[in-house]
Formats: C-alpha cells, structure tokens, sequence
C-alpha cells in the first residue's frame, strides 16, 4: 500500500479518468467517532473535542487550540475500496524563531491494523511568539492525503486524524462505496488529561498513550486529553458528565501546577466538585482518578513554570519552575502534595462511592523510568516513553484485578 500527498481538487475543475470513478462520501457524524462536536465551517466539517456550550464559557486561546486538535478522532467506514482521498484544511502550529515542527501524521488503520501513514500539505499556520504570548493565524489551502494499494475486500478502515493539528474535513473520496460501521460491543473509554493524555510528542495518533491503552484493553476511546487544560474547568466536568461511556479516567494535576492556577485550599473542593459533577451522569460508571506521572522539575518546587528560550533557536525548547519549595506552606501546589491530596480524597470517597479507584501516576513513570528515558524538555515524554505508558496503564486497569478489568472485554 502506498501513502502520497496529492493536490486537492477545486470544485468544478477537470479530474482524470481514474478520479472519474471515484465516489464523494457525504462527510457526517456517523463516520466520524471520538468527538463530541462537530461545527460546520466555510470548507467542511471541524472537529471538537468540548461541546460548543463548554468553548463558549472560556475564551482562553490555549484550550481553543488544544481542544479543536483531533486526539483519537478518527473516520471509521467499511468499504471494498482499495484507494481513499481525504481533503482536509489543517491548522498547524509553529513557533516565532524555532525551527519548523513535524508535520502532524495520518494513521491509516484496516480491520485494526495499522496500514499507512502520511501527512498533508498546504494549510494554515498559527504562529505563536512565545515571549509575548501572541498569536497570529496565517491561511493557506486545503490539501489532500492519499492511500492507495488497499486490498480488494470488505474490510473497516479507520484515518486517525493528527492530534497536533486542528482539522477541517473538507472531502472524502475512495473507489468503491462507503458505509458506517455500526458500533460493536466494546466498551467505551472517556479520558481527561493535560497535553501527556493529549499526545504530546507521541509518534502519530494511535501512538499516543491513551491509543495506545485503549486498543491494548479493546476498548473505544475518547480522549479529552487537553494541552495546558487540565484545569478542574466546570464546563469540562459537564462534559464528562453528559458523555455516554462506559469506563472513565481524569488525570489530575501537571497543570494546575504548572500554571500556578490554585493553592490547597481551592484545590480539594474544586476536585471534589468535579468528581460530583462527573457522577451526576455516571453515577456507577467505574471511575479511575489518576494523579501526576513523576515529574523532577515539579516534585517539590511550585509553578509557574515557564520556558526556557535559550536554545530554541537550535530547535530546543525546554521548561523551568519558577517557584520556591518553601511556598508549600502557603498552599502553593507541587505534585507530592497534589499525591498526598488526592490519595485522601479518593480514600475518603470511595467509602460511599466503591466504583471509585485511585492510581498514583508514579506506576505508570516513576523515578526509574525517568532515569532510563528523561523527559526531554523537562515536562513531556518522548514517544518510547507513550509506548510504556499505554503498556503500564493497560496493564494495571484493564488487566486482571484492575478498576476497568471487567469492563474492557
């Protein structure tokens, strides 16, 4: 099979004879799964991640980007075709004076296995200056990802959409007809978490941890993981709430601390709000709370943190917390005293609540894994570092004796 970058076709212009051939699917929700809003735009469809009523409440720049980027989205069909066109209008992110990022991937996907990547061209590009915080959007045109060399039979095809790039769908093309595919017996996964559950620095989509978790435990995803956004929001609460699931995990904590957003006191009632908010919807649902994965740079030193431009030129960016260790009197916020907290309060709850679970991050990466893979800009993991995340998660709960074991079949 064979993946290419192929120029879109502007309507009403000439095809060739073997595009002739091709059927236009009517690009629509039941094709499309892991979002929880789709917003009809000048080219197509846009896919997100918080429903319109949530976005509309925050007017943050950071999680407009973050939740418009298509972690775990995907188009899912059944077809015979044996060559497939997606037009798509991305949005892709870059930095003033860094160098150009990698382009976001495509992973294609035949009755589950993986089948081909590509990336598209063209777009537009949201230039970011990070020392004053300003961003600036620059259009560009609608480009289109090609696979080809499918084989000839009915088969479910699955195009994960790259989780760093917002996506528009503007078109999608194949050589043989296109069905939804009905949805099966697997449970369904609803995950919250900061830009780690969102896929930062992942490989391709179906790589990120939570992809990777999910197909490991056999299981529908739907990740709200959220770049810099995991933040205790009500309306993302609201939004676990009213989303059917089966199985549901928030991790908490990286963030708050890295935006230096709240001290001890906010923080226990505002989880315990967004937990009660969570079980207004799902109030048997099994519910993992996972705290922060071992971070050096904020094991005991509060936020906020900040990046270090210092050689960002040489394609580099890493962070450095700002605060003084002995600001946790005063309530500020570390990831031991978040444990140490979060711990309490699920012990404290799950006395009335049995479908309550805790996991200290720590067993997914601890110390030791720190030590054998580093995060490379203090903060994110790499993309071996995924792999092992998803591998420890599936394990611990959705293997024998884990919170979702039951459930993931």
């Amino acid at each position: 099979m064979t993946c290419e970058h192929a120029p879109a076709t502007e309507p009403g212009s000439s095809v060739t004879p073997r595009e002739a051939d091709w059927l236009t699917t009517p690009l629509t929700a039941d094709l499309l799964r892991g979002a929880l809003d789709l917003e009809r735009t000048e080219h197509g469809l846009l896919p997100h991640r918080l429903p319109a009523r949530a976005r509309a409440q925050c007017a943050d720049g950071q999680l407009a980007m973050a939740e418009a980027q298509p972690s775990g989205v995907r188009l899912v069909f059944r077809t015979r075709a044996t060559a497939v066109e997606l037009d798509t209008l991305r949005t892709k992110v870059a930095y003033q004076g860094a160098p150009a990022r990698p382009d976001g991937l495509y992973d294609l996907l035949v009755d589950g296995r993986l089948a081909g990547q590509a990336s598209v061209t063209g777009g537009n590009v949201l230039m970011v200056d990070l020392t004053t915080g300003s961003a600036e959007t620059r259009p560009g045109p609608v480009g289109t990802v090609r696979f080809t060399g499918l084989p000839d039979r009915v088969k479910d095809v699955e195009i994960w959409l790259p989780y760093n790039e917002a996506t528009e769908l503007v078109a999608l093309r194949t050589d043989a007809p296109v069905e939804a595919v009905p949805h099966g017996g697997r449970k369904v996964w609803l995950h919250h978490g900061s830009s780690i559950s969102h896929g930062s620095n992942a490989a391709s989509p179906t790589t990120t941890w939570p992809a990777l978790a999910a197909s490991l435990g056999g299981v529908e995803l739907i990740n709200l993981g959220l770049g810099g956004s995991a933040l205790l929001d009500p309306f993302t609460a609201r939004a676990l709430r009213d989303t059917p699931a089966d199985l549901i995990s928030v991790k908490i904590g990286i963030n708050l601390v890295n935006a230096d957003l709240m001290r001890l006191r906010a923080f226990t009632p505002a989880v315990h709000g967004f937990l009660d908010t969570i079980r207004e919807g799902h109030p048997g649902t099994p519910l993992l709370v996972v705290s922060p994965l071992h971070c050096p740079l904020h094991e005991d030193t509060p936020g906020p943190c900040i990046p270090d431009f210092s050689r960002l030129s040489a394609g580099t960016l890493q962070f450095t917390a700002m605060g003084d260790p002995a600001e946790r009197a005063a309530g500020k916020l570390t990831l031991g005293v978040i444990r140490t907290e979060l711990a309490r309060l699920v012990e404290q709850r799950a006395a009335d609540d049995p479908h309550l679970h805790y996991l200290d991050g720590r067993a997914l990466y601890g110390e030791a894994d720190f030590a054998e893979l580093p995060l490379p800009d203090q903060l994110h993991p790499d993309a071996a570092t995924h792999r092992r995340l998803g591998e420890r998660f599936a394990e611990l709960a959705f293997g024998t004796g884990g919170p979702f074991a039951t459930r993931g079949a």
